[in-house]
């Protein structure tokens, strides 16, 4: 009867111990950990105590009363959640007295419950009913009088759950989830007696109180009080199928609960190891896009992007798209064409595309997403330490103790590694943010960064390389550990130029607008950390010096020894779900899978000889390279997989003339976006839940994929690219992506170990995976780095191009809400627009003063790129001379403004500096204007289209 769909019916996790001790439980002999609580060491006996109020991922609370046990020679039934296991206890959970108490307790409960038992939602999924049961509770003795259900409301606020107090039973579960699981404090309990509830804020409603809608409260409920809407509109699941969340760079673990086909909820799985039960809103609730009525199910082509629309089979399309693709290399020459993939799409599918480039196309011409963000990551710790990715997992940060977060905000953009961090910082670490604007988690309840570094944008390098000056004069180098990990020259030459005057804390004033107190007071607090650990974001690597700043990242763990155990680290916070698998599969122009470059000729025999082809030893174009070679004549062709590049690439009109510039563009995604307004052939994609596979997060962690429902347009993303190439003449043929993935193994060395059964067998891995690492790594570099010795480099500072002038007096920089993810194509499909509909411009009360604007006013933004209109936000989140925006609505034109200004290693676009003017306005701009006329002809063309299975000549 206690083992229904949630998972929270295991008592309270064992406690750290070395010492154990030996009970006797119902007559069983037991051995536990010191300090685990009786109940759990009754489940560890195969023992289930009744409860309610305790769970497996709060700590013990003891106020339901329910899970009483005795034990011999002491006085009083004391609550097994709460009690310690002692040696020699003989402990009894079921006594005729026992089953009397927990009797009369349940009546009380159900006597202040509703009497809907039988037509409650929750029904075969309600642990109040559970409990009625295992107690043998059958009639109730006292009259309901003082019930809740007497005069209480629902509370539908949330579009996703609701809130019934009628069945609240009290048990705190939802307030200690709050508090304790997600960090967020936003529920209480108030009232007293048969009055007391739970309360969002102050008896708010849970939409006007600082409820994140991470789910926690929900799932922590016993009964119907808090439930999924989907659930009661759907009735319980009947079966559920284990997968990973597509959005984050977390790459949290799901639960998919079904009926059928159809997706009842999602609940975050306890064994994730990315996530261990916990869940944000996104992941928990904004599935429903995959449903969507704008999916896009079925393949067209058109002429040109002036013409209509005609839908015709897959064999056409596809078809169709390897016909203009071969016409244009045998007019243009082999490298006219290209692939973008996608930082969204599985690790198989985005092999298949950097193949089906390299084998089918002929050349290196493909890029990704990946690299607009985080390329500078890969560039960076690639140069220092000699591999491109993050050191530990996210749970090391429970043992950091001195956490540094630099240009990210986790709060927003990884919701869930945020809860994980705020526990660590509620038990005792210090926090350091280095960031232009104050974002939520520098004071948050319960927590709040021991320094704000409020720099100026552009200028990370120089405050990294402040800092650095402070540890190196100030005595704070970690002397052994650089002896014996580091290499002496690159050393002795990075001390030797951190350690000039002109790198100090106050020379560099002038430039970071940081005080030198401030700076060398967080310095020294890093470098003196018993464990010291940095996590990043794109406010690091979205710059000119975005790869610059990431070996100045590197040189300060190494100096002060944080890096090789758990609790440090360099920790970089990937935006999407899989940018770390997209890089890994070889998706840019120079590096083949796993970040061998495409001019090694032992690398390239070994692929060549796996697929059968010659492959270029000539680095391929990058995306802004393609657009530039599209721009004079060169480049005309472009498949892209499950990206928005039209939206989300700096300097929109500039990337909208290259796709008009070109002949064929094929677009492959769930949604007619921004990008397939300029194709040719658009081929139907799939959602995670339509497709098998994997995908890598931020911690190098591969976890499956698994298809819960049929493909909508009727192939998985991986299919479509598998016919695509064969329409083109290159055969592959693979059965199914466990078969790519044998494939990845075999070429990727770091990969070597990675099948699907073990994966199932061990639920996630973090590469590398091989003989020497049978089960993955989840930290790197414990011994020595991956390069051998670490190798310090010198971090110049030099200022961004982006200056402020007379013309462009304010520093534009961008960055995410929690509701919305990336361009919002997913998310805007969601109730999650009831949280954020539009993108604003965040101004300083002093520049909004300066220039007359007031909150909610339209204001024009002005770059030297081009100009936008959105609505300000004045707040004192920024500091005078910064304003700030969000990327996530088309309309909004973000990218407009931005420039093609971009990191010398790399070219990741400096998204977060951009030199701007604000004004108040009175009517959208020039663009937006042009914008809303293009997107109505194309809406026209869509609504216009026909259906056709006719076959479509070449041009």
């Amino acid at each position: 009867m206690l083992d229904h769909l949630k998972e929270t019916d295991w008592g309270t996790p064992k406690r750290e111990s070395t010492r154990e001790v030996t009970l006797e439980i119902d007559g069983n002999e037991v051995t536990v950990p010191a300090g685990t609580s009786l109940m759990r060491a009754a489940v560890d006996a195969g023992i289930k105590v009744p409860k309610l109020c305790a769970t497996d991922s709060l700590e013990p609370f003891g106020s339901c009363r329910l899970c009483l046990v005795e034990i011999e020679g002491r006085k009083g039934f004391p609550a097994s959640c709460t009690t310690p296991a002692e040696a020699g206890m003989k402990v009894s959970t079921q006594t005729p007295k026992l089953q009397e108490l927990r009797k009369g307790v349940m009546e009380l409960y159900i006597s202040d419950h509703p009497l809907d038992c039988l037509t409650c939602s929750a029904n075969g999924n309600c642990e109040l009913q559970d409990m009625a049961g295992v107690t043998g509770l059958r009639n109730v003795r006292y009259g309901f009088d003082g019930a809740n259900h007497l005069d209480c409301q629902k509370d539908e606020s949330n579009p996703y759950f609701t809130y019934d107090p009628s069945k609240c039973i009290v048990c705190n579960r939802c307030v200690r989830a709050c508090e304790e699981t997600q960090g967020t404090f936003a529920l209480t309990i108030s009232g007293r007696g048969f009055e007391s509830r739970v309360s969002p804020g102050q008896d708010e409603a849970f939409m006007d109180s600082e409820c994140v809608s991470c789910g926690a409260c929900v799932e922590a409920c016993p009964t119907a009080t808090l439930q999924e809407k989907s659930v009661i509109w759907l009735g319980q699941p009947e079966h559920s199928v284990i997968t990973t969340c597509a959005y984050c760079g977390v790459g949290c673990g799901f639960k998919a609960e079904m009926k059928g086909n159809e997706v009842v909820r999602m609940v975050p799985w306890k064994d994730g190891k990315a996530n261990e039960g916990h869940s944000c809103v996104k992941g928990r609730f904004a599935w429903g896009y995959a449903t969507h009525q704008d999916r896009m199910l079925k393949p067209m082509i058109r002429e040109k992007i002036t013409d209509p629309w005609r839908e015709v089979s897959w064999e056409v399309a596809l078809n169709h798209a390897a016909g203009e693709f071969k016409r244009l290399q045998g007019k243009y020459g082999k490298d006219s064409i290209g692939g973008i993939t996608s930082s969204r799409c599985t690790n198989e599918e985005t092999y298949l595309v950097q193949k089906l480039v390299r084998a089918a196309f002929g050349n290196n011409n493909v890029d990704t997403c990946a690299r607009v963000c985080h390329s500078p990551t890969g560039y960076g710790l690639g140069q220092t330490l000699g591999t491109s990715a993050g050191t530990q997992t996210f749970k090391s940060v429970e043992k950091a103790d001195v956490i540094m977060v630099i240009g990210a905000n986790p709060t927003d953009g990884h919701p869930v590694f945020a809860s994980r961090m705020k526990k660590r910082l509620r038990q005792g670490a210090k926090l350091i943010v280095i960031d232009p604007r104050r974002i939520d988690i520098v004071k948050s309840p319960h927590v709040r960064a021991e320094h704000h570094l409020q720099l100026k944008p552009g200028t990370n390098v120089a405050v990294v390389t402040a800092m650095a000056h402070v540890i190196v004069t100030e005595g704070l180098v970690a002397e052994d550990y650089v002896a014996e990990r580091c290499d002496p020259k690159s050393f002795g030459e990075w001390r030797e130029f951190v350690a000039r005057p002109e790198n100090s804390p106050e020379a560099m004033a002038v430039a970071t607008g940081v005080p030198p107190e401030a700076l060398r007071a967080a310095a020294r607090l890093y470098a003196n950390a018993g464990n010291g650990a940095i996590y990043y974001g794109l406010g690091v690597t979205e710059h000119s010096q975005g790869s610059t700043m990431v070996m100045g990242i590197a040189n300060l763990a190494m100096a002060t020894g944080n890096v090789g155990r758990e609790g440090v680290g360099i920790n970089p916070l990937r935006g999407q779900n899989n940018v770390q698998g997209s890089c890994d599969m070889g998706s840019f122009p120079h590096e083949l899978p796993g970040y061998r470059h495409v001019s090694d000729s032992t690398t390239r025999a070994t692929f060549e000889a796996a697929w059968g082809v010659e492959i270029s030893p000539e680095p391929g174009l990058r995306i802004p390279n393609m657009f530039d070679a599209a721009l004079t004549g060169s480049f005309k062709g472009l498949y892209c997989e499950g990206e928005d590049i039209v939206q989300s690439d700096p300097n929109t009109q500039h990337v909208a003339e290259a796709m008009m510039a070109m002949e064929c563009v094929v677009v492959q995604d769930l949604f007619l976006n921004e990008t397939a307004k300029y194709a040719h052939v658009f081929l139907p994609g799939s959602s995670f839940l339509e497709k098998d596979g994997t995908f890598t997060n931020a911690e190098r962690r591969i976890s499956r994929v698994r298809k819960v429902m049929p493909p909508k347009a009727g192939y998985a993303d991986w299919e479509v690219t598998v016919k695509l190439a064969q329409a083109l003449g290159y055969p592959m043929d693979y059965a199914t992506p466990e078969a790519i993935m044998d494939e990845i193994a075999a070429l990727t060395p770091s990969f070597s170990g990675v099948s699907y059964q073990r994966l199932d067998e061990l639920g996630s891995i973090q590469w590398p995976c091989n003989a020497m690492a049978p089960e993955g790594t989840p930290t790197m570099h414990i011994d020595k780095f991956v390069r051998g010795k670490g190798r310090f480099i010198i971090t110049q500072y030099v200022a961004t191009d982006e200056k402020v002038t007379r013309k462009f007096p304010l520093l534009l920089t961008t960055g995410r809400i929690l509701s919305q993810y990336n361009v919002g194509a997913q998310t805007r499909r969601t109730p999650n627009n009831q949280w954020h509909s539009e993108d604003r411009l965040e101004i300083h009360p002093h520049d909004a003063e300066e220039r007359g604007i007031k909150d909610d006013d339209w204001v024009g933004i002005q770059s030297r790129a081009g100009e936008t209109v959105l609505r300000a936000s004045v707040s004192e989140r920024m500091q005078p001379g910064v304003v700030y925006t969000t990327f996530h609505f088309p309309e909004s034109g973000a990218n407009v403004i931005t420039t093609d200004n971009s990191d010398w290693a790399t070219n990741c676009p400096e998204y977060k500096v951009t030199a701007v003017q604000v004004m108040p306005v009175m009517q959208p701009s020039a663009w937006q204007r042009e914008y809303s006329r293009f997107n109505r002809v194309q809406q026209e063309l869509l609504d216009a289209r026909t259906d056709s299975s006719v076959s479509v000549s070449a041009k």
